[in-house]
């Protein structure tokens, strides 16, 4: 179990320009096309799994198991388990955990780079803007960008609330 752990965390240790190199010349090798959503989206998650497997792995050590087994003493299925117990105690943190990671990713201009293949990412297309003259429509890209991770916050706080005033009553 040990070992696995080290294995999952250990694209932290090595630099993200090496990832994003082993992962293209790999896709190269292959020949199979470089794209953002192969690729791209494979550097990325070696970067976001291992954070947030180790945001998650803290949330579960804390996790009381004694509430799994209330549960299947009163009759609770699996299923039933989950979804009713387990799940609502473990939500704000897997929405947490999509924040950052996505927060993260966003940010990783290394990874992205060298395997979003011919169509440029997001990142990819505001490092462009910024090596020219600089344009409003970075500015309003960066309005936008800012409107929607505090709209993305926003719905994860009202959801929230929305369900533990539902389980209060």
């Amino acid at each position: 179990m040990l070992f696995r752990s080290y294995l999952t965390i250990a694209s932290l240790i090595v630099p993200s320009i090496l990832i994003s190199l082993g992962i293209g010349v790999v896709f190269q090798v292959m020949g199979w096309q470089t794209n953002w959503f192969s690729s791209g989206l494979g550097a990325h998650l070696t970067w976001t799994l291992p954070i947030a497997f180790l945001i998650m792995l803290g949330i579960f050590n804390r996790f009381d198991k004694a509430y799994e087994e209330a549960a299947r003493d009163l009759g609770a299925g699996d299923l039933k388990t989950f979804w009713e117990i387990v799940f609502p105690l473990i939500a704000p943190g897997l929405v947490g955990v999509g924040l950052l990671t996505f927060t993260l990713s966003y940010d990783e201009f290394t990874r992205t780079s060298l395997v979003s293949g011919q169509d440029n990412t997001l990142p990819l297309e505001i490092f462009g803007m910024t090596t020219n003259v600089t344009s409003p429509a970075l500015y309003a890209l960066g309005t936008l960008t800012t409107l929607f991770s505090a709209s993305l916050i926003l719905i994860a706080y009202f959801a929230y609330v929305f369900v533990m005033k539902r389980q209060r009553t």
